[in-house]
């Protein structure tokens, strides 16, 4: 037991340095060049940057260390603990290795976001498997969803990216910062959500049939794939049911909703986007 809580131990730490070797390669050679913001910490410390040229790295501590302060007496410590070491190693890391060594990109606005933006995410989603976050809007997020609950997390880091990229029009004195932060935020999420979940995504079905079996054998014999027969009953009828439960990939669905048209055309069909199936 303990030699595998020693080897995740270890796996964590490589995680999280190599997310954070990765992570500060794409804000110093793509983001930072670009004039760009997308959210959270570093975006405001990119803005920073712009108007003060003080290293991104130290900036970004900057703005996280009172939201640690508040995530201590508020959050989980153990968590203020995790965020505060990925937040010190991923600024000395950006500052004192990646920004003297690595060269800036001088390309294309677009690239850059569009680079940045895998770039980042690839290297937040290793901090993530590690156990950790980079701090910034996710603290606030938590913070906002203890003092309201009725307000999602997802939601909170809506609003407060979308507040960092409209002041950096301001900051950047250009447009094209925000559209340009966006499609970069875009991109990261997009790459933390394959990285994290995996790109097995698919559907949830659940149907509700007079017909259980006959569906149950036509998924396994026209689609190679398995269903869990469940009993239910009707709130309002009282009437005894059955719900048929399988999940499918995305290209097998419109097989399924031909099997389940032709066995029983009254049927109930509930789906759900699935983001990882194992």
């Amino acid at each position: 037991m303990n030699g595998m809580i020693n080897k995740n131990a270890i796996k964590d730490v490589l995680f999280l340095l190599a997310g954070a070797v990765v992570y500060s390669i794409g804000t110093h050679s793509f983001i930072e060049p670009a004039n760009i913001a997308p959210g959270g910490a570093v975006g405001i410390a990119l803005m920073g940057n712009f108007l003060t040229d003080l290293p991104v790295g130290r900036l970004t501590l900057a703005v996280n260390l009172p939201l640690l302060a508040l995530a201590w007496f508020h959050l989980s410590r153990k968590f203020t603990i995790r965020t505060a070491a990925a937040c010190g190693i991923c600024s000395l890391i950006l500052d004192f290795a990646i920004a003297p060594l690595c060269p800036i990109y001088g390309g294309d606005r677009l690239m850059c976001s569009l680079y940045g933006g895998i770039l980042v995410g690839v290297g937040m989603a290793l901090i993530f498997l590690s156990g950790s976050t980079t701090g910034g809007s996710d603290v606030v997020g938590y913070l906002m969803q203890k003092k309201y609950p009725h307000v999602s997390i997802g939601r909170a880091l809506l609003l407060i990216d979308g507040l960092i990229l409209s002041i950096s029009v301001f900051v950047f004195k250009n447009v094209d910062a925000a559209l340009f932060g966006l499609i970069s935020l875009y991109v990261q999420t997009k790459v933390i959500d394959m990285m994290i979940y995996g790109n097995d995504a698919g559907s949830k079905v659940s149907i509700i049939t007079r017909f259980p079996q006959e569906i149950g054998n036509r998924i396994i014999r026209e689609l190679d794939r398995t269903a869990t027969i469940i009993p239910c009953r009707g709130a309002f009828s009282g009437q005894e049911s059955t719900i048929v439960l399988c999940t499918v990939r995305k290209s097998e669905f419109s097989i399924l909703k031909r099997i389940i048209g032709e066995t029983d055309e009254n049927a109930f069909v509930m789906v759900t986007e699935t983001t990882e199936v194992f």
